[in-house]
């Protein structure tokens, strides 16, 4: 199967089981040895963020190829669940989709940045006023107005020519990645949020989906369909008005397809926040051969290579030299314990 239907039938996946999250107190640990007859033998449990899943499935798989002994025990839950199992070492990985809080690199936890994406503005494609709104887009304080303030409460309140209905706000439920990116984008945090909250990623996206009125927010991959480049049924990415002039211009129209839009990431037409860097979090005081041997694999030129076909931006050359360095310095630590 090509990686691109993979990534699809990973996402339909964890949409159908989301409340079926893995049990990892249970799970085997990573094996620190290695084999010299059978290569690397051992267990990577991997959770956290909606957005890293999909691809961290792939590289588990690539890996798995080359070192058969390898099994991997891997679940979408949120960031918030990922840095919380990797620092209660119920992991091995976490799958982190914002930034770290001191606090959490005080209690041990080491980031290696693997790839780049970002969270998108997302409406109904049935909005009786879409073409209008795509063509406008809507600029950072209309979006805090909506979402943080609430003092536009109604369609009509940002063009008296919009339907005369409440915006349904719809937000994340669950300690995410791409709440707080987001929510950062808007002088927030998660907390200030307003809407209805909804469980995962693949929740929010079906509920844009379902109401014609709604609005929200959501991983890219969650949005266009890998193969045609276009965004899914019933769902559109929200172009920011970043100018603030009520209209999309030239250079703000990069949000029908798949691959300007990833293009705008990469070269920061489009901004950060809430384009962000993604990161297999470590604890510092449990690692392994093993699992410095998978972070490497997955920040090879092959690897990195096709991020873009599945939604994603790879990292620099400069950056992923900086990580490989992090990580090198890690290990050294690793040995004098």
């Amino acid at each position: 199967m090509h990686k691109k239907q993979r990534l699809r039938v990973y996402k339909t996946l964890i949409f159908s089981s989301l409340i079926q999250i893995v049990t990892f107190s249970c799970a085997p640990k990573v094996d620190q040895g290695y084999d010299k007859e059978r290569g690397f033998v051992g267990t990577i449990s991997i959770s956290g963020a909606f957005a890293l899943y999909p691809i961290a499935v792939l590289w588990s798989e690539d890996f798995k190829k080359l070192h058969p002994n390898v099994r991997f025990n891997i679940s979408a839950g949120g960031a918030g669940k990922g840095i919380s199992d990797v620092l209660s070492n119920m992991v091995d990985i976490g799958l982190v989709s914002r930034d770290l809080h001191p606090i959490e690199i005080e209690k041990g936890a080491l980031p290696i940045i693997v790839a780049n994406d970002a969270v998108i503005g997302t409406l109904n494609s049935n909005h009786p006023n879409i073409s209008s709104l795509l063509k406008r887009g809507l600029s950072q304080d209309e979006l805090k107005d909506i979402f943080v303030t609430g003092k536009i409460k109604k369609w009509n309140d940002l063009d008296p020519s919009f339907i005369n209905k409440n915006i349904e706000v719809y937000i994340r439920s669950d300690a995410a990645g791409a709440a707080e990116t987001w929510a950062k984008y808007l002088g927030a945090t998660q907390e200030e949020l307003k809407g209805i909250g909804i469980f995962g990623d693949p929740g929010l996206a079906q509920a844009i989906k379902d109401n014609p009125l709604a609005i929200g927010f959501n991983n890219i991959n969650y949005v266009f369909d890998l193969n045609s480049k276009r965004t899914t049924a019933n769902i559109v990415a929200l172009p920011l008005d970043i100018n603030a002039d009520h209209k999309i211009d030239a250079q703000e129209n990069f949000y029908s397809e798949l691959d300007s839009l990833t293009n705008a990431v990469a070269t920061g037409k489009y901004p950060s926040p809430p384009s962000r860097e993604l990161m297999f979090v470590l604890n510092k005081g449990h690692q392994s051969k093993l699992l410095e041997e998978f972070v490497r694999f997955v920040m090879t030129d092959k690897q990195q290579a096709y991020l873009l076909d599945n939604g994603f931006v790879p990292i620099n050359k400069e950056l992923n030299k900086k990580e490989n360095e992090k990580l090198l310095a890690s290990e050294l630590q690793t040995d004098k314990r």
